[in-house]
């Protein structure tokens, strides 16, 4: 019996040993980072591509694109929050570790040391397809997504809730208008008779332990925009907005949900 004990025991140390002795890369895998840090852009032959540096390692975001796309890119002049995970620390693209899923938001203050542009190199290339000369294939912010007509949603019934997401310190952007249009049809079929707002401040906690909180005044900032909107949009019901003026508090885990506004639609 005590040399079965001993055995077990031997196993157990050996296990713990060589997960003590996995290399960084490995460890790094599924992690989790929120950090903030300037963009990089690296050209291509194809198109330019999104970086960032954090603790001495390379990010990959994604492509520049239009406005179509799911990705919306960040600019050079401003640093960006950065928040993803590290799912595989070997799958690089432009050089960079990819992180998947991701959420990025470009910070309002401006940052003239965020300028950096990598030349293109012939070991990194993006497998797109760059668009033919002309105007932008990208749809409207208004526009049906391509594809034919959409299909037919099921019977609008009942109260719904949808939620509006922000970069930090910003309010509405381009990517909010097809969400406002969604709500405009949902309450419009329903004739719903109340549609309430509420506006949240949000915080996210970083990798390295800082708290990174939104201003004051930005909660009730993006609940009086959004009120605004819909009240502009014709509909019958009646619109109230409201707010939280302290922050979301945070755990660094899809802490960019907290920078939102809630919509509630009831018949």
């Amino acid at each position: 019996m005590k040399v079965v004990i001993r055995r077990r025991v031997a196993v157990v140390l050996c296990g713990l040993m060589g997960a003590a002795l996995l290399s960084p890369e490995r460890v790094r895998a599924q992690t989790r980072l929120n950090f903030v840090s300037c963009p990089i852009v690296r050209d291509t032959a194809t198109v330019p591509c999104w970086l960032t540096r954090h603790d001495g390692e390379l990010y990959y975001m994604g492509i520049q694109t239009d406005v179509s796309a799911e990705f919306h890119p960040p600019y050079l002049g401003h640093r960006v929050l950065v928040e993803g995970t590290v799912a595989d620390p070997d799958h690089r693209i432009c050089g960079g570790i990819v992180l998947e899923p991701i959420k990025i938001s470009v910070m309002p203050e401006l940052d003239g040391s965020c300028n950096t542009i990598l030349p293109a190199e012939a070991r990194y290339s993006i497998d797109f397809n760059p668009r033919p000369p002309g105007p932008s294939g990208g749809r409207l912010a208004f526009q049906a997504p391509p594809g034919g007509e959409p299909a037919t949603p099921a019977p609008a019934a009942g109260p719904k809730t949808f939620h509006l997401y922000f970069d930090v310190d910003q309010g509405v952007a381009f990517r909010h208008p097809a969400m406002l249009i969604e709500v405009r049809d949902y309450a419009a079929s329903i004739g719903a008779r109340r549609i309430s707002v509420h506006g949240s401040r949000g915080a996210t906690l970083l990798s390295n332990g800082e708290l990174l909180v939104e201003s004051e005044g930005i909660a009730q900032r993006r609940a009086e925009q959004v009120g605004t909107l819909l009240q502009g949009l014709g509909l019958a019901a009646r619109i109230t907005s409201g707010y939280s003026t302290q922050a979301v508090a945070a755990d660094g885990i899809d802490d960019w949900m907290s920078r939102g506004v809630e919509i509630r639609v009831e018949p």
